[in-house]
């Protein structure tokens, strides 16, 4: 097609057949032409003289020239019987007439935009869907009458501390959206937006939504002007605001007025430096928020890496649309290009959104999910519930790239909810997204062509976008961890998954599951129908998409048995792209020598190419269907060749040896011998184990074994394997690579002696390793994969080590031995193209094993590198020489890595130092083992402590920063290695104690049943400490496999260099009842530990964050005021729900039920719930509350007042968190010591009952003392004040505020009251006198069970949660949140309330007949009575001494003791008679029972609180005269054994109700035991009258040891058998 000029390129002439600069000429000619004809508007490409309309008439053809130029070819007509497809296609036809629909969309917004402001959404080739000028449209606002609303938008941060927010608002006057110009209604719209959200939150977090004890003042209400006719999305909201906000979303084209996501992150920045445009202009790094609200990091973070997301896909618009044009014009070429370039933007998504950090010593990058949560979070909530919601789902990036890549299913929850909030995408937006997904589209058009390269690059851009390693597998991962915080301290999800997680799982883990299946529905027209989780094709064969041959195998240095080597893949017509850094899975082939062991043993010589039946949905199967996808080939299924070549032959697992003797029937003398080994893997292979054990077992066996008739026992016996992972070790510029290079480190160790004498004699070669970089001399042997086989690869991305985006940017590598695989596509890559300093430290064993040697020294002589090397086992050196720019060999001692580190000190820790910090702000990069890893990290300490630390703290912090600004890059592998047996194995109460939430704790974390210890490792953690912590003392193996990290051999290596033991599993009990109370027991341990972490991040963000209290003016922060005040209304309204809720109840539910039914119906039972309810409602609650309501009405009304008492609240809060710290941490404590009970108990040789019952009884002693804690708790909490005027700046000012304030509010008299001083005053410290007396039956509990359900009827199950529902949407869910009040629970709580709730039902359902049994029996004796026979004695009274039962303990002298209603002080019965025992000859201590002493002793090292509340620890309380002496010397051991819990404050009482239970079911297990020995000891605790305790007896807590004491039965105890039997009767 003959062209005078072209628009796009600017050129003169005929460009048909020819090259456009431009990239616009398709198999038609130029591509322009095919979109000019029909336009009828001018275009921004014109030139000089030339009119537009000239230039379009030039360009215009009719349809005929352009598609049928010329009558075809005489040999595509001879013959032909049907000429229809002679003629263009309908598809052609409207190419020609109107161009691809991307095209005209983007061009149309072009032209209109700019001068009608953008109305209808920014939209463009150069800019994507950023404004050309983020400052244009604020300018115009600013010049306009609408600059009140930026000017207010604009200092919204510093209002928001002043609490006036809603003052500042109301006092702005009314304009009219007509005096706004169009130029300026994108600000308008989203300050307008800003102002009336945060108007909203004030009105919703105004200091009255928690505790408060003073009637909302109505300053603030009836002002906004409501109307009958006003929209749900204003009301509320001030008419200066509502009506000018109307009437511009109307102009703005919205139905309703609403703030979007985009409007508050791509439409909300400003740009520091508009000419620093390397990679791109809109980064992090360079914008700032225009209007924050709070201006806090968290919130900055999230908006400004949003809009980087888009910027770095501003070219991305222009891509897709030219990949349309492709696809339009049938341009396989064009298209390929395109696509390429597309994938590399999408392929940098990851890194973007990577940058918000968790990590406190991540400087800007910090986004702190505590801060986020319960600030932005609730700001963010929309106008209505009929709006979107600002949800990272709205951005248009997002919904593009599921329109390109053909997204079909919309049905999971996140896919609902995008179609939903497409609809209120901007009208340009959403017409180009429509032109993109209806019109030519790309996936349809690759895989009709055909074209491998296509498909590969298709293939990889799918996984770049929707991808395990791609943008939403990492988004999921960040979130995972993210949410995870924010859950537990008051919120569910992020926005864009919002009521996704309302079902049985934790929120965090629902959120990870709906965002898995948003990843599957992308996956699925690519994957087929994806059976297993995201997470789970990780490390797997799922990764291994491509197929590629080994092209060479070189050698790289100079060592004879190149045990590290280059072996080469050839990439043709494979699609495949990859960047410095990468990595590339590879799934092994087994060598024929191995497999032809297998084959021989089991006679399958003729049966290769017979197929193996699998099972459905099994790996093989799924296998099976992969490589059938792969390629394209249809297939009848694996045959036994493939199961040998891809099988996991070696070396041998402990479960694959068990299958085999099993299998065998145990009939092989050298299994036998390989299970006993004490290390596993064992080093041998099947073929190994079968050819040792063939000659072992009887023909018989052997045949029925492995049947050859069926076989379905092959993939049982054989696993598939796994891909190994190695980094790719070059680097091309090409548009698709042509090949790719591995740097492999052979492994090899000798087989089992128990295999020696098996032919080939060979050593035993790394499965991978052996099976890329074989030894030259292995070609004596068939290796039986040759290099024309197809091997399975995939190329995957990590993160956390890639090049830096600046090529300006100085690089140190680190790498030891074959860790240069890495650097060397480094190195070419750097070279290249940038202009930074390269520097590599090196350490290798020899000059001989000196990889890559000539190609380092041609780059050290060009100058492009620096190279610094030690060689650890050869004297001859070589020194790198500035001045000459060469490597210069010099004699030294053998050295390592870490010498070389300190010689080049003051470089080194100038790169590690950050600009800001004065240094050169390097990247650096470690490759190699765990070993390599440490020794650099040691270097580098010494280093930075020689040139720039006067502490080594202060060296550790400068590194820790650099982990956080993820300038510091890891890549470290290390060889799996058994676990010794000698390692201590910990129970879970150790576990829970250390969760390293106080200065200078450690903290461990159980995965895999190990125990590790994480402290030193938490700054190196790229994600920082609250997402580790929030695992801190707890089993995290499933948060470890959601992760995957399980499968990622990085984070096990590095892992396993912090294991200090084993984690005690969970004992078989052999009792289906105690196996239930243990895992209810272990949860309740688990939420303790999860809240005592849970606050200490809100406490510690509240405690030592100065931002929080103080502004940058230095003006105190009512922020600070309404975070306290929220953190502690919350603890307060709800009691700690989540350890005294539901949960509880359901515990202590579970347990009267097992007293009851093995003892007695009526047993009496302590009060538990209806202490804590007591608690709750205590005097010293209420004064605890009307203090946290006098924080609140600071921030409500008058916090202008809050600068009179700054530091009486600093105070308070610093005070009063230290409590809430103390309180949980004795509420997990006294948790731990109920898990040791379990350990306890299954080491016991008793009958079940009586296990039953000592355990049950034990518990409930402890919950006991967690129900005093919590009135110790209040009461301390009531001694704590705001009004300290002593300590504020100025007393005075402080007092005469304080009054004007309570004579203003009518409280002024209370204070001329005298002060009572008594003991009912209600500020006793300490723990409360217990209730006595107040004791309950089974049937009052169930009562009360029954009574809670009903009034949480919305928890339970119904036949309603059956039926179909609407799905909820996200502003349903957002709106609901912004309008809770802080009485309601957080998300986590309330999860954990509802799951308890509906297991509580279902146990009474369940065990109906029974309950109405046991709730209905009548009293037939006082329970009360055997308590002070088999249980603790009452203390000896005088005359004048009150009864037992009603005595105040020393520690509550002075205290008020409530009495139960309507009761009076119950008597202390008389005791019963007991007989005295001899102590008998065969009832000395068993060695049994010395060793389960001395083993909780050991477990112990405090003593728990004793059974009285004694004044000193000498006093001892006496016993009744007619005490026993086996009685009074059981009673003396009881109080000598008891500990304290190891943080608790005060001393708890002890428990005789629950303890009257343990000994009944002493007695009880004695007498099943009949004759029986006690193997637990009791008897040898008996000691003679007179005689003290043995002081070699080992300390025992009190519940424990009573569950060890055990007494023969007496007449007393015959008489309760008895009456036992006669109530079983009834």
């Amino acid at each position: 097609m003959s062209v005078r000029t072209c628009p796009v390129s600017r050129q003169h002439g005929s460009v048909s057949g020819g090259h456009c600069p431009a990239g616009r000429v398709g198999p038609r000619g130029c591509a322009f032409a095919a979109f000019q004809p029909n336009l009828g508007a001018p275009t921004i490409y014109s030139e000089d003289s030339d009119d537009t309309g000239v230039l379009y008439e030039k360009e215009r053809k009719a349809l005929n020239e352009m598609l049928i130029p010329e009558a075809p070819a005489r040999d595509v007509t001879n013959g032909l019987k049907n000429a229809d497809n002679l003629n263009p296609t309908d598809d052609d036809l409207l190419a020609a007439a109107l161009g691809a629909p991307g095209r005209r969309v983007l061009m149309r917004a072009e032209e209109i935009g700019p001068r009608t402001g953008w109305k209808d959404g920014y939209l463009s080739s150069s800019y994507g869907f950023l404004p050309p000028d983020p400052s244009d449209s604020p300018v115009a606002l600013r010049a306009s009458p609408g600059r009140i609303w930026s000017d207010l938008c604009e200092r919204m941060p510093g209002v928001v501390a002043r609490g006036n927010v809603r003052t500042s608002i109301l006092a702005l006057p009314m304009v009219t959206a007509d005096l706004i110009p169009d130029r300026a209604l994108w600000a308008a719209t989203v300050c307008l937006g800003i102002l009336a959200s945060v108007y909203r939150y004030e009105e919703n977090n105004d200091g009255n939504e928690g505790v408060s004890v003073v009637a909302p003042h109505g300053a603030f209400r009836n002002i906004s002007g409501e109307a009958d006719d006003e929209e749900e999305e204003t009301k509320g909201i001030p008419r200066n605001i509502a009506i000018p906000l109307r009437q511009i979303c109307t102009r703005m084209g919205r139905v309703l007025p609403h703030l979007t996501q985009f409007d508050v992150s791509i439409y909300n920045y400003k740009l520091r430096d508009p000419t620093s445009i390397q990679p791109y202009v809109a980064r992090t790094e360079n914008m700032d928020l225009r209007w924050p609200v709070f201006n806090d990091r968290a919130e900055a973070m999230f908006l400004l890496c949003m809009a980087e997301v888009h910027g770095c896909f501003q070219s991305g618009v222009e891509l897709v649309t030219r990949c349309q044009e492709a696809v339009m014009n049938q341009d396989n070429e064009a298209l390929l290009q395109e696509m390429v370039q597309l994938k590399s933007i999408i392929d940098q998504l990851p890194f973007v959104f990577h940058k918000i950090s968790v990590n406190p010593n991540a400087g800007e990058q910090f986004a702190n999910p505590v801060e986020w949560g319960q600030r932005y979070a609730k700001f963010s909530a929309p106008l209505s519930k009929r709006v979107p919601a600002l949800s990272g789902l709205a951005l248009p990036l997002f919904l593009l790239m599921d329109a390109f890549i053909g997204r079909k299913k919309y049905t999971s929850f996140l896919g609902i909810e995008a179609v939903h909030l497409r609809r209120w995408l901007p009208l340009n937006i959403r017409a180009f997204i429509a032109a993109i997904e209806n019109h030519y589209r790309i996936p349809e058009f690759v895989k009709a062509s055909g074209d491998p390269r296509l498909e590969g690059v298709l293939e990889g851009l799918i996984e770049s976008y929707a991808g395990e390693r791609g943008f939403m597998g990492t988004h999921r991962y960040k979130v995972y961890g993210f949410v995870e915080v924010v859950a537990k301290t008051g919120r569910t999800e992020t926005n864009g998954n919002a009521g996704a997680g309302e079902s049985d799982g934790r929120p965090w883990e629902e959120v990870h599951r709906t965002l898995s299946d948003s990843m599957r529905e992308r996956l699925d027209p690519y994957r087929g129908e994806v059976k297993v989780q995201p997470h789970q094709m990780r490390g797997s064969f799922e990764e291994c998409r491509f197929q590629a041959r080994i092209l060479d195998r070189q050698t790289i240095d100079a060592d004879p048995d190149r045990s590290t080597g280059m072996v080469t893949f050839g990439l043709h017509n494979t699609g495949i792209t990859f960047q410095p850094g990468d990595r590339l899975a590879v799934m092994p082939i087994n060598p024929s020598y191995e497999t032809a062991k297998v084959v021989a043993a089991l006679g399958l010589e003729n049966m290769m190419d017979s197929i193996v039946p699998v099972e459905q949905g099994s790996v093989w199967a799924r296998f099976s269907k992969h490589l059938e996808m792969i390629s394209k080939v249809p297939s009848a299924g694996l045959t036994v060749k493939n199961v040998l070549k891809r099988g996991h032959l070696a070396p041998l697992t402990k479960d694959l040896v068990i299958t085999v003797h099993q299998m065998l029937r145990a009939s092989s003398q050298t299994t036998l011998k390989i299970l006993a080994s004490d290390e596993w893997p064992v080093k041998g292979s099947v073929g190994d184990l079968l050819q040792t054990a063939i000659a072992e077992v009887p023909q018989e066996i052997w045949e029925q074994a492995f049947d050859l008739y069926n076989l379905a026992w092959l993939p049982k016996l054989i696993g598939l394997e796994v891909p190994r992972t190695y980094s790719i070790s070059n680097s091309s510029p090409e548009l698709l690579p042509s090949m790719i290079d591995l740097t492999v480190s052979r492994t090899e160790s000798a087989r089992d002696p128990a295999f020696r004498s098996i032919q080939p004699s060979l050593p035993l070669y790394g499965v991978s390793s052996g099976f890329l970089n074989p030894p030259p001399h292995l070609m004596d042997f068939p290796c039986g994969a040759t290099d024309d086989d197809e091997v399975l690869i995939g190329v995957s991305r990590p993160i956390q080590f890639q090049l830096p985006p600046s090529a300006s940017v100085p690089v140190a590598m680190f790498a030891g031995g074959s860790g240069i695989a890495p650097f060397r596509g480094f190195w070419q890559a750097r070279s290249r193209t940038g202009i930074g300093r390269n520097i590599l430290f090196l350490g290798v064993q020899s000059r001989d094993k000196f990889l890559h040697q000539e190609e380092l020294r041609g780059l050290v002589q060009e100058g492009s590198l620096e190279l610094h090397t030690a060689f650890s086992r050869d004297r001859n050196g070589l020194v790198y020489d500035p001045a000459l720019r060469d490597l210069v060999e010099q004699d030294m001692d053998p050295r390592y890595i870490d010498t070389t580190i300190i010689e080049q000190g003051l470089l080194v820790s100038e790169l590690v130092m950050s600009k800001s910090q004065g240094g050169l702000g390097g990247y650096l990069y470690i490759c190699g083992s765990v070993t390599v890893y440490e020794t650099v990290m040691s270097g580098l300490r010494k280093a930075i402590y020689m040139h720039q630390a006067s502490t080594q703290s202060t060296a550790d912090s400068l590194l820790a920063t650099a982990f956080a600004e993820r300038r510091f890059m890891l890549d470290i592998f290390m060889t799996p290695r058994a676990i010794p047996n000698n390692t201590p194995t910990y129970p879970m109460s150790k576990l829970a104690a250390h969760t390293g939430h106080r200065k200078g704790s450690r903290m461990w974390i159980g995965v895999h049943g190990g125990v590790y210890d994480v402290t030193d490792f938490l700054p190196m953690h790229p994600g920082g400490t609250l997402i580790v912590a929030a695992s801190a003392g707890l089993d995290a193996t499933k948060t470890f496999d959601d992760l995957a990290h399980s499968s990622n051999p990085e984070v096990s290596s590095l892992l396993s260099k912090y294991r200090i033991g084993h984690l005690v599993s969970k004992p078989d009990f052999r009792c289906t009842e105690i196996s239930y109370l243990y895992d209810m027991w272990y949860q309740y341990l688990r939420n303790t530990v999860e809240s005592l972490t849970t606050l200490s991040f809100e406490a510690n963000n509240i405690l030592e964050d100065s931002k929080v209290w103080f502004s940058s003016s230095g003006l105190f922060n009512i922020g600070g005021v309404r975070k306290f005040y929220q953190f502690q209304s919350r603890l307060m309204q709800n009691g700690f729900s989540t350890l005294f809720g539901a949960k509880l109840q359901e515990i202590y539910l579970k347990l009267s039920y097992s007293l009851a039914n093995a003892l007695a119906p009526n047993v009496r039972l302590p009060d538990i719930i209806g202490t804590i309810t007591r608690a709750q409602s205590s005097p010293d609650t209420t004064r605890a509350m009307k203090e946290v309501s006098e924080i609140g009405q600071f921030v409500c009304n008058n916090s202008k007042s809050a600068r009179f008492h700054e530091n009486g609240i600093l105070r308070y809060a610093q005070t009063v968190t230290e409590l809430d710290m103390k309180f949980l941490e004795q509420i997990r404590d006294e948790a731990g010591l109920g898990m040791d009970a379990f350990d306890l108990i299954a080491s016991m040789d008793e009958p079940t009952s009586s296990k039953q019952v000592k355990l049950a009884s034990y518990l409930l002693s402890v919950m006991e003392r967690i129900a005093a804690h919590l009135e110790a708790y209040y009461a301390s909490l009531a001694q704590e004040s705001i009004y300290r005027p002593e300590i504020e700046n100025n007393p005075a000012r402080t007092r005469w505020n304080n009054v004007r304030r309570k004579i203003k509010d009518g409280s002024f008299f209370v204070l001329a009251r005298p002060p009572n001083m008594s003991s009912s005053d209600g500020m006793s410290t300490g723990l409360r006198a217990r209730q006595n007396g107040v004791e309950v039956d089974f049937a009052q509990i169930f009562a009360s069970a029954q009574q809670t359900l009903q009034l949480n009827t919305r928890s339970l199950p119904s036949h309603q949660d059956y039926e179909p529902r609407t799905p909820r949407r996200l502003a349903d869910a957002h709106t609901a949140r912004a309008a809770q009040t802080l009485q309601a629970p957080s998300s986590f709580e309330s999860q954990q309330q509802g799951n308890a709730l509906r297991r509580m039902s279902t146990f009474i359902t369940d065990n109906m007949t029974t309950i109405r049994r046991l709730s209905r029996l009548p009293a037939e004796y006082d329970f009360t009575q055997l308590m002070a026979t088999y249980g603790k004695h009452p203390q000896a009274q005088d005359g004048n001494s009150k009864p037992a039962s009603t005595t105040s303990s020393s520690s509550s002298h002075g205290l008020r003791v409530r009495a139960p209603p309507n009761t009076s002080p119950m008597l202390a019965p008389p005791p019963l008679r007991t007989r005295t025992q001899k102590m008998l000859p065969t009832q000395t201590q068993t060695p049994n029972a010395t060793s389960l002493d001395q083993h909780l002793h050991h477990r112990h090292h405090q003593p728990l609180p004793r059974a009285k509340d004694i004044s000193s620890p000498s006093s001892v309380p006496s016993l009744p005269r007619t005490a026993s002496p086996s009685a009074a010397m059981n009673a003396a051991m009881a109080h000598l054994h008891r500990r304290q819990p190891p943080r608790s404050v005060t001393p708890l009482p002890a428990s005789p109700r629950a303890s009257l239970a343990l000994s009944a079911a002493g007695s009880i297990s004695s007498r099943s035991a009949g004759t029986r020995r006690n193997l637990s000891g009791d008897a040898g605790l008996v000691l003679p009258h007179g005689h003290p305790p043995t002081a070699s007896l080992p300390a025992l807590p009190t519940g424990l040891k009573a569950l060890k004491l055990g007494a023969s039965s007496t007449a007393e105890e015959r008489m309760f058998q008895q009456l036992q039997e006669r109530a079983s009767q009834v």
